[in-house]
């Protein structure tokens, strides 16, 4: 159907990349290709196990590429700020904010949070805040964010934002989703040397769906969600494309969300309309204000 492809990525030698979430699915398409298109790439992975075979698969697909691989578990701040430390010497060009947990059972983090909030939003928020100094260093550095169509129905529910007195797994998920959103706009607005931006996979078949389930012990409903994968959903590959368009192409909209043009569902990546919430100023501001608290991450030198 034509539009933008991974073959429309520039050439991306001496720049640096950091991909959450690189072992699989729309993160390791990703790294893949911001690799094999001359960027440095770390790929920060919770499973030294799963990351390692993905490092060993790329290395495969891209012999010559520049690919090492970081220990990064969202879920403990510990992780977050270690991580940080190790990889936050030099320049940074790229950051993909992209692991995430999908409508699992309610779960803690190590530092306490609702699993879904907190590694969706509050690890990539103290993760980027650690690493600000790195991606000021850039000349013209970018952080995507990657969001969900879910976020149309999410809520920042203030008064339980982990959960504790009401938990519904896709409302978290909603709301998780949201704030990542929110937070990719509120970036681009409090610290203009950087270009924030969002972006979404659409319906894109990963492992991501069949989590839930498979931690909730539910046989058939994981069956289904790989039904729907196999039938409806574009590859993975394909789901990377908007996060690789927000990341590379020179046209991208600071504060924008790009995601799949057909129904925001699938197809080559564009500019999308966003839910009228996330461009709120006062959500983004007290998202921000409870996400510094939270984490104890505050942003040297951002605009308010």
């Amino acid at each position: 159907m034509g539009g933008w492809t991974a073959g429309d990525i520039p050439e991306l030698r001496g720049r640096r990349a950091i991909v959450t979430g690189a072992n699989s699915g729309i993160g390791y398409h990703t790294a893949l290709q911001l690799a094999r298109h001359g960027a440095s790439v770390v790929l920060a992975c919770r499973s030294a196990e799963r990351g390692g075979a993905a490092l060993d698969r790329m290395r495969t697909a891209a012999p010559d590429a520049d690919i090492v691989l970081g220990s990064l578990d969202l879920a403990d701040l510990s992780s977050v700020r270690t991580f940080a430390a190790e990889h936050g010497d030099g320049p940074l060009d790229i950051l993909v904010n992209n692991a995430g947990v999908m409508a699992i059972p309610r779960r803690a983090t190590a530092d306490g949070f609702e699993m879904q909030f907190g590694t969706n939003h509050l690890g990539h928020f103290a993760l980027t805040g650690l690493l600000l100094p790195a991606l000021r260093a850039a000349s013209a550095a970018r952080v995507v964010t990657v969001t969900s169509g879910f976020a149309w129905a999410g809520r920042l529910r203030f008064d339980d934002l982990q959960g504790e007195h009401r938990y519904r797994k896709w409302s978290a998920y909603g709301q998780a989703k949201l704030a990542n959103l929110i937070f990719a706009k509120e970036l681009d607005r409090r610290v203009p040397e950087l270009t924030s931006v969002a972006a979404h996979p659409g319906y894109a078949a990963t492992n991501l769906q069949r989590t839930g389930p498979r931690m909730q012990g539910n046989t058939l409903m994981e069956k289904a969600t790989d039904l729907g994968n196999t039938v409806m959903a574009q590859s993975a590959a394909a789901g990377a494309l908007p996060s690789l368009y927000a990341a590379t192409a020179p046209d991208v909209q600071g504060g924008a969300c790009y995601g799949p043009r057909l129904l925001q569902y699938r197809g080559a990546p564009v500019k999308v309309v966003t839910p009228p919430q996330a461009d709120r100023p006062n959500l983004g501001e007290r998202l921000w204000k409870v996400s510094e608290t939270l984490t104890g991450v505050t942003y040297a030198e951002a605009h308010a």
